[in-house]
């Protein structure tokens, strides 16, 4: 059972916080207050764990010291851009991580220190965009597996990654979520549809595609037994975790397909969209063509007619007759035009 646990999240979240553990041989779960006190209880029996959250060089200095962790190591857990991987020490294994942040629509990833030795294990972490720690609340699922904890660092360093696997997949869940409302809306044809969304969630299944992969090669190597310090116990669990993850793998190269393809399908609906408007703009210019043509040559016959005093060529005595004749030849000539040009545009629709 764990004692008088301490609040995951100080008043200041910019500021370096530590939390000690001591799990005895009966996976028994005390909390201590330095790694003094820690390397004492460690002396008869059980193991270590030590949390950091946006720790500092002075707060792993005593790392070096206390368990020779090597200065390439202190160094990689200052850092925050370190890929997934696995490096080998004689006195410890260390391993990066990713942890997801699902925010404002996109996954912001995280970095996840382990170490793990004989009788040891220290884990390193950051802050989240509210301000808690990413390992918040870790502790509590570590002291409901305290039968399997006891059994030595190996099944901590299990526990803790199948945790952040998990939420892997809440990552992985919401966007497919996304896909399909962004499928419906493309679907439906939505004029207001954002395509930036679709980019978003592009993105972040290239980020946890690229996550997936290094970190399923770390647990390959730690299946094959590179690390001395994973205990052949502890391998069918780290099995499992390789499964998971291969699983994602795959899920997130599908999320990917699908992507391409709504893109595809909006683009496509958009095409139609502009041929459906040219259509309705040839059809409105090929009747305005139709009108200017027919009227054309009675517009040429009137105005000769008119500027040339059409009683000069009827008579005075005749103009009554005349624009009877008149009328019904421009008309004849509009019936002419207009049978013409229906008959031309009907040979084109028939060639086309």
């Amino acid at each position: 059972m764990t004692e008088n646990l301490p609040e995951s999240k100080p008043e200041n979240p910019s500021l370096s916080l530590s939390r000690f553990f001591y799990i005895d041989v009966s996976g028994r779960i005390s909390t201590l207050s330095s790694l003094e006190d820690g390397l004492k209880a460690v002396s008869s029996g059980g193991f270590l764990w030590l949390d950091y959250c946006a720790p500092d060089l002075e707060t792993l200095q005593p790392l070096m010291t206390e368990f020779n962790v090597h200065p390439l190591s202190v160094e990689d857990m200052l850092n925050e851009d370190q890929l997934p991987k696995l490096d080998l020490f004689p006195d410890y294994s260390f391993m990066v991580f990713n942890i997801f942040e699902s925010a404002d629509s996109e996954i912001i990833t995280h970095e996840l220190d382990l170490l793990v030795g004989s009788n040891f294990f220290i884990s390193s972490t950051k802050y989240d965009k509210s301000g808690q720690p990413l390992l918040a609340g870790v502790e509590r699922a570590v002291e409901r597996e305290s039968q399997r904890i006891k059994n030595g660092p190996a099944f901590l360093l299990h526990l803790i990654i199948d945790i952040m696997v998990d939420r892997k997949f809440q990552a992985i869940d919401q966007i497919e979520i996304k896909l399909d409302q962004y499928e419906d809306e493309i679907l439906a044809d939505s004029r207001d549809f954002d395509l930036s969304g679709l980019m978003n969630s592009r993105r972040s299944l290239m980020v946890i595609r690229k996550s997936v992969f290094y970190e399923r090669e770390v647990i390959s190597k730690l299946i094959r037994r590179d690390s001395r310090f994973i205990s052949d116990q502890s391998i069918v669990f780290f099995r499992d975790v390789y499964d998971h993850l291969s699983r994602y793998y795959e899920i997130s190269e599908t999320a990917r397909d699908q992507v391409t393809s709504l893109m595809e399908i909006h683009l496509s609906m958009i095409s139609n969209r502009m041929a459906q408007t040219s259509n309705r703009t040839n059809a409105i210019m090929r009747r305005l063509t139709l009108i200017t043509t027919i009227f054309m040559p009675l517009t040429l016959i009137s105005g000769i007619g008119g500027m040339s005093e059409f009683t000069f060529f009827v008579g005075e005595n005749n103009f009554k007759v005349g624009y009877l004749v008149l009328f019904a030849a421009m008309a004849l000539i509009a019936a002419l035009n207009y049978t013409l040009l229906k008959r031309m545009e009907r040979e084109v629709n028939d060639e086309a």
